[in-house]
């Protein structure tokens, strides 16, 4: 595959770099310049910063639009947000992969199309666009690839579709054992049963749940027990 000008990355990204050194650092896989070049020029370095520049601003972000949310709700949601599967999806919307430098042996492997590679490329030139623009630059892109387009629907949801691992991990920053669940009951026919979850901690502290299947049960069996522990204190 022919490698695509680099003026088309950055006008599907709407910044024109000041100095295009940056740009074609962040698109530079080590074994490119294992043949062509220094070491130093790959974008290794770039993807270190940019992986905490993300971590930064989309941090910054989601506490500023929920302080509402508990450190570990924040904690969940700039994970999945941050995370290699989104990552490589930014990259394939991009196209990164027309744009990368790459030795022989990386190009005949298919490395354009790697998500490894592709996440590697996104998070190297968000540093590449806070070297060359500062922040605000790396937030624009941060907006408007990264952070889906209904920021709070998004992270309400997976803060809502996940109380288990809210209580897992409340329950192991105390060094308390993990929850149980159980099914208390099953009612209506086959095709439209309602099951009821209790779950219980140490302390003998139960709540229970309601749902459609029992893994909907068992999250709101969690979210009723989370809701007593904080009322409560743990």
């Amino acid at each position: 595959m022919a490698q695509a000008p680099l003026e088309n990355l950055e006008s599907a990204l709407g910044y024109q770099f000041r100095e295009s050194g940056w740009l074609r650092r962040a698109l530079t896989h080590r074994s490119y310049v294992a043949r062509n070049g220094n070491p130093s020029e790959d974008n290794e370095q770039l993807e270190f910063l940019g992986d905490s520049v993300l971590s930064f601003i989309v941090s910054e972000r989601i506490s500023r639009n929920f302080p509402a949310l508990a450190e570990g709700e924040l904690s969940r949601v700039r994970s999945r947000l941050v995370s290699a599967t989104h990552l490589a999806q930014v990259g394939r919307k991009l196209e990164v992969g027309h744009y990368l430098f790459l030795g022989r042996g990386e190009e005949r492997s298919g490395g354009r199309t790697k998500p490894t590679l592709l996440v590697d490329a996104v998070e190297a030139l968000i540093a590449a666009l806070y070297r060359d623009g500062g922040l605000e630059a790396a937030e624009s892109f941060v907006e408007k690839f990264v952070l889906p387009r209904n920021l709070k629907a998004a992270a309400l949801h997976l803060v809502v579709s996940d109380h288990k691992t809210t209580l897992q991990e409340i329950l192991q920053a105390d060094q308390k054992e993990p929850p149980v669940y159980r099914v208390f009951q099953e009612k209506g026919p086959e095709h439209r049963k309602t099951f009821t979850v209790e779950v219980r901690i140490a302390g003998n502290r139960t709540a229970r749940g309601r749902g459609s299947s029992k893994k909907t049960a068992e999250q709101e069996a969690a979210h009723a027990l989370l809701k007593k522990i904080r009322s409560r204190g743990r």
